[in-house]
């Protein structure tokens, strides 16, 4: 079962511009179903998953661009960066949009090659996992979101909620297509081999691990950090390695676009602003997993549910500006007299504020940090508390009660 993605539109419209197009993301979130989607018959498929075709590219990587002429899909092009000069001189020596599309699951090593040998010659762009929208069949429709009454209004629709269970029963499948398209798939054999599968053999290609244990146990302990501010000290401790260790996997993690580090409003107007990033985990289905929720009811019902709430509205978020190729300039605010605020959407100068409450009845007091905002100096836009209300609902001039079902 197919579901249209709303990348859709910008893989078109970067493939007209560019002769490469590399679109990297998580193993399983759907880029290889995506492209082979929009192919036509002339475009050919080649995996480098197939250890054949993987050690031609690699030992004759020639021979394997004359099999291989454009247009062509190359999938997981990181196990082949031989290939990238050659596929330079392709470029050059044709001259021709879209001749060349590529996937890779590990941006670590892959982009450096990249841009050493594509400059000026690609567009790279990023899938994460199945959107809200795309679950629900408006993927072609998705926008990003900003928090203004125009924009709310436009996607509210009466009689449509997200209620309390199915939203809870979204975050915990997570957003992988194969677990959250078919309620049928066991869910805890799909994450158990998707982090044996792909994590693990992920690992030892970009770096060595001499403990798979320990590895492991940092995963867990990193997904039962999600939606909090990153000390590494602390997690370096709680998984029993050194804190270098902990900074290098987690590297890893950022570059298998596992985890997402959502970065502090900063200004030079006050020296009171935190420094240090908020971690969280780009599904919420693995998050789930590794930290022991064995089902959604659990999961609502336990002491994580708010974290996983902020993670999951995160998620939907950066979807809704990613897969539009656009860059979300977001950000969180935090001061050294514990006044924060969730997220903080930037555009044009502008400073839109929210809070994520899970509740049905927020008040106007959840929102008392957004004046914290006046100090910086800047436009501050209308803000609003996500949260299970039926439908959108004036707090104040300036700031809604918005349900989570619209994002």
């Amino acid at each position: 079962m197919y579901v249209t993605r709303t990348m859709e539109i910008f893989v078109r419209s970067a493939s007209r511009q560019f002769p490469v197009l590399l679109m990297t993301g998580a193993r399983q979130v759907g880029k290889t179903t995506l492209l082979n989607h929009l192919r036509d018959e002339e475009r050919q498929y080649v995996t480098l998953d197939d250890p054949l075709l993987r050690n031609l590219a690699r030992e004759d990587p020639a021979l394997f661009m004359q099999r291989y002429t454009p247009p062509v899909i190359i999938d997981e092009i990181q196990y082949a960066p031989q290939l990238l000069p050659y596929i330079k001189m392709a470029v050059d020596r044709e001259r021709a949009a879209g001749g060349f599309w590529l996937t890779g699951s590990q941006a670590f090593h892959l982009m450096q090659g990249v841009s050493e040998s594509l400059a000026g010659r690609v567009a790279v762009i990023e899938l994460l996992g199945l959107s809200q929208r795309e679950q629900l069949g408006q993927g072609s429709q998705a926008a990003p979101f900003l928090p203004l009454p125009e924009e709310i209004s436009r996607r509210a629709i009466p009689g449509k909620t997200l209620d309390l269970n199915r939203l809870y029963q979204n975050i915990w499948r997570g957003s992988f297509p194969a677990a959250a398209l078919h309620p049928d798939v066991d869910w805890q054999l799909f994450y158990s081999s998707y982090v044996q599968t792909y994590l693990m053999r992920d690992v030892h290609d970009l770096t060595q691990v001499g403990n798979e244990m320990k590895f492991v146990r940092f995963l867990r302990a990193t997904a039962a950090r999600t939606g909090q501010l990153l000390n590494l000290t602390d997690l370096a401790r709680d998984a029993d390695i050194a804190v270098n260790t902990a900074k290098s996997w987690l590297g890893i993690l950022q570059a298998s676009a596992v985890v997402y580090l959502l970065m502090p409003y900063h200004s030079n107007l006050t020296k009171r602003l935190i420094k240090a990033p908020k971690l969280y985990f780009l599904d919420t289905g693995l998050a789930a997993y590794l930290t022991g929720w064995t089902s959604p009811q659990t999961l609502e019902a336990g002491a994580m549910s708010g974290a996983f709430l902020e993670t999951w509205i995160l998620g939907e978020l950066l979807k809704g500006y990613r897969h539009n190729g656009r860059e979300a300039t977001l950000f969180f605010y935090r001061d050294k007299d514990q006044v924060e605020i969730d997220f903080l959407l930037v555009q044009d100068g502008t400073i839109y504020p929210l809070e994520c409450k899970k509740s049905a009845s927020p008040k106007l007091v959840d929102a008392r940090h957004f004046q914290a905002l006046q100090r910086l100096q800047v436009p501050i836009g209308p803000g609003g508390i996500l949260c299970l209300c039926p439908q959108p609902l004036p707090l104040s001039p300036t700031i809604n009660a918005i349900p989570i079902g619209i994002l």
